[in-house]
């Protein structure tokens, strides 16, 4: 029974995917624009480095697009595709940029274990950068969805 018990253990430590397994089958996806890490850290600052391609986090009211009301698109600020309508951001009280839904098509979705528990990942369907995470207590008069965006991570373009 004590062998039982012990191969079973030991099959199951060996058989569980750890989150660092799944980042490393995740950074594998092929995304329209494709460069190294060398490239990127010459087209991105530290911190947009940080946040698009290490999935890091900015500091929270940290970001000059957390209270800008102006009309316009957000862009990536690694590829520039477009992914969220100004006319979509709501002032969520987080201290991040937060919007109640994304471009269709150009924000994609994975999982998040870092914290312990799952959340919903957004990153760049383009380029694959990371953006924030999406939760549920977003506007119920709209989509009820909440995109956590890091301002980093984005670039303003203001509508002509």
């Amino acid at each position: 029974m004590k062998k039982f018990l012990l191969v079973s253990i030991i099959s199951l430590l060996f058989s569980c995917n750890s989150s660092a397994q799944k980042s490393k089958a995740e950074s594998n996806t092929q995304y329209p624009v494709n460069k190294t890490d060398t490239e990127w850290k010459k087209e991105l600052s530290p911190e947009q480095y940080y946040v698009l391609r290490e999935a890091g986090t900015e500091r929270p009211f940290s970001s000059h697009l957390n209270k800008n009301e102006t009309k316009g698109t957000y862009h990536c600020a690694a590829c520039n595709i477009a992914l969220f309508k100004s006319e979509h951001k709501f002032d969520s009280g987080t201290g991040w940029p937060s919007f109640d839904r994304t471009i269709a098509g150009n924000v994609a979705f994975g999982s998040d274990n870092k914290l312990g528990y799952s959340r919903d990942e957004e990153h760049c369907a383009n380029c694959g950068g990371h953006l924030g995470h999406v939760f549920n207590d977003g506007p119920r008069k709209t989509t009820g969805k909440r995109h956590c965006i890091n301002g980093v991570a984005l670039k303003f373009i203001p509508a002509e």
